[in-house]
């Protein structure tokens, strides 16, 4: 039917002769510029769109930003404790990235700045003379212009080991306060003895002080009357006769040998060879070192330079104590070999005495230091 029209013309525009656009020259000249639209201009955008893109460099993570964008800075003030600016603090920048770790000095104003730091944890310490060292701790995104809030540095607490030097003395007058004080069933003196284990050496005064109060005791006195009464009971050193007046010389010759002997072998002796003249406590060991170290220091004793070294103070002291006595004892009871003899028995004694310190007095003299 188309093609029928064909045959139709009319009488177009400026007397020229226009045909149907559904002729057949009409319609294949549509067809032909139709392939040459799609031959120039469709196919050309087909094949360019399916020819692959080559590989480019990838991007960084930051949504395609550069690495010189990811880059920031880091800024702060570091202050005391009243606000003011510390200046020359040091301030270290201590990152994830190793490479990045640096140090800065803060300027007059108490500020210090980063550049280029990478993004991340970072942590900032802050150290400055005569001052506590501070951190502070952030995170750094990219790009950031990151300033930090004020470091405050507070004083730094000074500790000073300092030794204070008390003169030996002072720590001896100590511990004779708390040796006057022991006393066997909390009335016989027992000045002594030290149950201290680092004694301080005694001077030559406080061996004068302790000999003068132990002859001055007044259970001294009541003890010299009691010996006196025994050995007038006895009839010891009958020399002296009986009744008041025998018992008032036995009385002054115990008293005498008392003092002398405490006076000579405590004080004078001890002073002039640098001896103390106390029993130190052992408390340790088993019982025989115990009991070996009690009867030994009847002959031995410490100085004053800590040291053992014999004991010539109580056997210098014994003889010249007997030497004495025989001025006022009966001239029965005199004689050279008396006063050795009697310096042996005290050493004996003195022997016994230890014995009796190291295991006995200790349970019945109340409120002893603790050894």
């Amino acid at each position: 039917m188309i093609f029928a029209w064909t045959e139709v013309s009319e009488k177009g525009f400026r007397g020229r002769v226009r045909r149907s656009p559904f002729s057949r020259r009409g319609f294949v000249r549509r067809l032909v510029w139709l392939g040459l639209s799609i031959v120039l201009f469709v196919f050309p955008a087909f094949a360019w769109a399916q020819t692959p893109t080559p590989d480019l460099p990838a991007g960084p993570a930051s949504g395609g930003l550069s690495p010189d964008k990811m880059l920031g800075n880091i800024n702060g003030t570091i202050v005391d404790e009243t606000g003011a600016a510390v200046a020359g603090a040091h301030v270290r920048l201590t990152s994830s990235n190793p490479s990045q770790n640096r140090e800065v000095l803060t300027g007059d104003d108490g500020e210090f700045s980063f550049d280029n730091v990478s993004p991340g944890p970072f942590q900032l310490t802050v150290a400055s003379a005569s001052f506590a060292p501070q951190g502070y701790s952030g995170t750094l995104h990219p790009g950031e212009y990151c300033i930090v809030p004020a470091i405050e540095l507070a004083v730094a607490t000074a500790v000073t080991n300092v030794v204070v030097s008390v003169p030996q003395t002072e720590i001896a007058e100590e511990q004779i306060k708390v040796e006057e004080h022991q006393r066997v069933l909390g009335l016989i003196p027992n000045f002594y003895v030290t149950y201290d284990p680092h004694p301080a050496p005694l001077s030559a005064k406080q061996k004068f002080e302790l000999a003068w109060k132990s002859t001055l005791d007044p259970v001294t006195f009541g003890f010299t009357g009691a010996v006196a009464g025994m050995e007038q009971a006895g009839g010891e050193f009958g020399g002296y006769g009986g009744g008041a007046e025998g018992y008032a010389k036995r009385y002054g010759a115990s008293y005498a040998d008392l003092t002398t002997s405490t006076f000579i072998g405590a004080d004078l002796l001890p002073t002039l060879l640098k001896q103390d003249p106390r029993y130190f406590y052992k408390g340790q060991g088993s019982t025989r070192a115990r009991a070996l170290y009690a009867v030994a220091n009847a002959v031995i004793c410490k100085g004053d330079n800590g040291k053992w070294q014999p004991n010539y103070s109580a056997i210098l002291g014994g003889l010249a104590s007997g030497g004495i006595s025989n001025l006022y004892y009966p001239p029965e009871n005199r004689g050279v070999d008396l006063t050795f003899e009697n310096t042996l028995v005290g050493i004996g004694e003195n022997a016994v005495s230890n014995l009796f310190q190291e295991f006995l007095v200790t349970k019945l003299t109340p409120h002893l230091p603790h050894h």
